[in-house]
């Protein structure tokens, strides 16, 4: 095995580390090169990120929102080192490994730096599974630490590398975290792909960082759904109807007796291996509604409770009363159907027309405002569960693969050569289930942009305030980084809702666009154009007490010498820096100076000021040395300047 081929390799933190796993108990994940790909999370080096404007679209504070990352997605995790534990939901789709769809370069094996793109991987290599888990094994424990505690992990895959994938998943995150594992169906028409069975359906597996801070929102409820609530007995209350039992039987036996109806007198025990799902007294009130005594009797009737609950004879609890009319039948069956005629019923009732089993009226109002996403989310009458377990949605629920290569068709045109795209609406209901309101999303795996434009189209049409971080390379081999001509251009015009078809409707917000460039340390710091330093501040910092909003927002305003961006408490921050050979200490002068500009810019009295050395000290100010506070805010040892890829 590769980890005692290279034990001298490792550090003793690692070597602690892998005895600590060898000795838990439990099944491991074991492939060649493992090791390997565990480790090179802590030799990836984060990269100065360069904004490019012109592939960005809206507003100063519209563009500081969002985020899409052109570059090697290992790379660009280390290098958004602030947003790491801040992230509510990553939602991606990496590649499927279906041959030729994907590329890997052995040099990463040793170093992930390494500039080459590497070959392709096809589907007659031999080892491109091997290949392929190497690749995403770092990317998935860098995923795991860009997650808030209660954030969550959503990744979609199809049947090639499904089981690894969940077995990496269940190793990094633990199977007590596996939220769900979705499958929806993207397509609704057999497909000639199989010699046996056609391939119609694709995975989603939900991972929490932590299940028991995780929170699974209910979806939004349908006009249809309300609709099948009424009055049809004249009450004041929209209803539908329930059933009056629930599973449990054999553990409620209390529960499992007999109910005599007032219409036609015959006894009814709930479904075998249930109970009734309300207690006795309340049953026995509500039935009295009817205008009819009841008595509680012993019917002797053990063993017709014993099949009804589920149990052999011999098990049931014996001597449970049943519900009985008390007194006259025939008077009894008149008294409940003048209540029949009359209206509203009682609760719990007999069907529409007296001769059905018991049943209960389900108030509109008392149902959760919203659905738990089950299977095919066709049913509204959810009393759980609480945790999500394998589920189907159909292709009217999530869309499906085609309906994707449509929306990115009528939004850039036809020639963007994508022949798989996520429906919006399947990105959409995941953002609505994992991700709050106000919440952070991060799509590694960015593609054509789903993710961003998903998080678009909700806030505009549910007024949420959800961010997000797009990563995408594109394909470099080809001269076509798509992050700028297809994930950017999608982007733009959905933002400004100039489609390509002419029916785009604007969705408002903005995002900025930058692209990766040299490896960050302190000797590319310091040789560094202002323009690219202003960059790179704007990327780097952040404020650990702020868990929402974006950290800076740029002022591109060139009249200004120092100002480059202000924060939300409309505080701005100030970068002492000409380049080579030109002044970059704060003194009296520059700080002078830098008042005069937040005044101009009418920002609050607070000057958060970049310089190498700080020559001048006054109340007001908070000073940050270059190279020193960005190399911590990338996550770089100022001394060693090692990246640190450890979780807080």
């Amino acid at each position: 095995m590769d980890e005692l081929d290279d034990l001298e390799l490792l550090s003793k933190d690692e070597l602690i580390e892998l005895l600590r796993e060898r000795a838990e108990a439990g099944v491991k994940l074991s492939f060649p090169g493992k090791a390997t790909a565990r480790r090179i999370t802590r030799r990836v080096r984060p990269r100065v990120q360069r904004t490019i404007a012109r592939y960005g679209a809206g507003s100063e504070e519209d563009r500081a929102a969002n985020l899409l990352i052109e570059g090697d997605n290992l790379q660009t995790l280390a290098t958004l080192y602030r947003e790491r534990g801040h992230v509510d939901l990553i939602l991606t789709d990496p590649p499927y490994n279906t041959g030729g769809d994907w590329r890997y370069n052995d040099k990463w094996d040793e170093d992930p730096n390494d500039p080459g793109i590497g070959e392709l991987v096809n589907a007659d290599d031999l080892a491109r599974h091997t290949k392929w888990m190497k690749f995403m094994y770092p990317r998935l424990l860098l995923m795991k630490q860009m997650l808030k505690p209660a954030g969550v992990l959503a990744i979609c895959i199809d049947h090639r590398e499904l089981f690894h994938l969940g077995q990496m998943l269940d190793e990094l995150f633990g199977e007590q975290n596996r939220l769900a594992i979705i499958n929806w169906q993207k397509s609704y028409s057999p497909r000639s792909d199989k010699d046996h069975v056609s391939t119609a359906t694709e995975y989603v597996l939900v991972y929490a960082k932590d299940e028991e801070r995780a929170k699974t929102a209910l979806m939004p409820r349908s006009e249809e759904m309300d609709a099948r609530y009424q009055r049809r007995d004249g009450d004041s209350r929209a209803w539908k109807s329930g059933d009056l039992s629930a599973g449990k039987g054999p553990k409620n036996q209390g529960m499992v007796y007999a109910i005599q109806s007032p219409f036609t007198g015959q006894l009814h025990y709930p479904p075998e291996g249930n109970c009734w799902r309300m207690p006795r007294r309340e049953i026995k009130k509500i039935l009295e509604q009817w205008g009819v005594d009841y008595a509680e009797q012993d019917l002797k009737d053990d063993a017709r409770r014993a099949k009804a609950a589920g149990v052999s004879p011999g098990a049931i609890e014996p001597r449970v009363k049943g519900l009985i009319v008390a007194g006259d039948l025939k008077r009894a069956k008149s008294a409940a159907k003048a209540v029949l005629a009359k209206g509203p019923w009682p609760v719990v009732y007999f069907g529409v027309d007296g001769n059905g089993r018991p049943a209960h009226k389900r108030y509109l109002e008392d149902v959760k405002r919203g659905v738990v996403p089950m299977t095919f989310w066709a049913d509204d009458d959810h009393e759980f569960p609480e945790a999500l377990g394998s589920v189907s949605w159909r292709h009217e629920q999530s869309g499906h693969s085609q309906t994707g290569v449509n929306e990115l068709t009528a939004i850039v045109g036809p020639d963007h050569n994508f022949k798989t795209v996520k429906p919006l609406r399947l990105f959409e209901k995941l953002i609505q289930i994992w991700c709050p309101d106000s919440g952070l999303i991060l799509d590694p795996f960015a593609g054509s942009g789903t993710a961003g434009h998903a998080a678009l189209a909700l806030n505009e049409t549910i007024g949420t305030r959800r961010r997000f971080i797009l990563i995408e390379q594109g394909r470099p081999e080809k001269g076509d980084s798509y992050a700028k001509s297809l994930t950017s251009e999608r982007l733009r015009r959905v933002v400004t809702g100039s489609w390509e078809n002419g029916k785009g409707i604007a969705l408002g917000g903005g995002f900025e666009f930058r692209t990766l460039t040299k490896q960050v340390d302190a000797t590319a710091l310091l040789a560094m154009e202002r323009d690219e330093m202003v960059d790179t501040v704007v990327a780097s910092y952040f404020d650990s007490s702020r868990r929402r909003g974006p950290s800076l927002v740029r002022i591109n305003d060139r009249s200004y010498q120092y100002l480059v961006a202000h924060n939300a408490d409309g505080e701005g921050f100030y970068l002492v820096w000409g380049g080579i050979g030109e002044n970059t200490d704060l003194t009296e002068d520059v700080y002078e100076a830098c008042v005069a500009e937040g005044e101009a810019a009418s920002l609050k009295p607070i000057y958060h000021i970049y310089s190498r050395f700080n020559l001048f000290t006054t109340p007001g100010v908070h000073w940050y040395q270059i190279p020193d506070r960005i190399l911590a805010d990338f996550g770089l040892d100022v001394r060693t300047e090692a990246y640190n890829d450890e979780e807080d």
